[in-house]
């Protein structure tokens, strides 16, 4: 069995990111840059999967992974090879602020469609964008089954169960036939750390390029980004005991 497991290189959750001249966009020049936690998640969930023998034991049984963007991006699919992928595919595109989530699944879809993978994991969202649909709609062009906020996978006979995260605390175990694609919750896995070995036989792992098609036009449009206002306000409530208990609870209620 095969499993593509398509990640994106984000801000650091603790780097200081900084609105560009346009103030519609990040300032890349200092920002550190990391692989997507949810999509971490899935990495994980697909080298659990190899380990307990789903992707491997037959012709062709591997983990490869996939991501565009421009050079740095190389970094990220690197990480994903210590930990244990066995090839990484790099779409290769100047920048992906100019495309909408439609356009970016076609970029990953059009590099793994010859995979021929049974298998496709991603993070359910990304920490940056958060939109949470680049997944589906990967499943959708490509034709094929999906499940979303995945927390575990595991082999049937005909294809896979997995389990879902619901609301309040419940779960949902759906059975599909494969080749099918999920969006991996985070939180499912303990995630590892790269090994010394890991990172030095990440350096004969392949790494293929493939070329991102020409951006196409936007269905969306991002007007401005500002950065998250701090400021702090401090107001006294006055009056009886019922009185301030109301007011406290009108403004909790907002």
């Amino acid at each position: 069995m095969k499993i593509v497991v398509a990640v994106k290189q984000v801000p650091e959750r603790d780097g200081v990111v900084r609105v560009d001249a346009s103030g519609r966009g990040v300032d890349e020049s200092d920002v550190a840059w990391t692989m997507n936690e949810p999509d971490a998640y899935a990495l994980e969930e697909a080298l659990q999967l190899k380990e307990r023998g789903l992707a491997s034991g037959d012709a062709g049984g591997e983990v490869v992974v996939v991501s565009a963007g421009p050079e740095r991006v190389v970094s990220t699919l690197r990480e994903a090879l210590a930990k244990g992928a066995d090839r990484a595919v790099h779409v290769v595109v100047e920048s992906l602020e100019e495309r909408d989530t439609l356009d970016v699944a076609r970029l990953l879809v059009s590099a793994i469609e010859g995979e021929k993978a049974d298998l496709v994991l991603t993070g359910l969202q990304s920490d940056d964008l958060g939109a949470g649909q680049t997944g589906v709609v990967m499943a959708e062009l490509m034709g094929i089954p999906h499940a979303t906020l995945v927390l575990g996978v595991e082999a049937v006979d005909g294809g896979i169960k997995v389990k879902r995260e619901l609301e309040d605390g419940w779960f949902q175990h759906v059975e599909m036939k494969l080749p099918a694609l999920l969006t991996v919750q985070s939180g499912g896995n303990k995630l590892r750390y790269a090994t010394l070995m890991g990172i030095k036989r990440a350096k004969t792992k392949e790494t293929k390029e493939a070329s991102g098609a020409a951006a196409g036009v936007r269905k969306d449009e991002v007007v401005r980004v500002v950065a998250p206002s701090r400021a702090k306000s401090i107001e006294m409530l006055t009056g009886s005991v019922d009185e301030i208990a109301k007011k406290i609870a009108e403004k909790i209620g907002k």
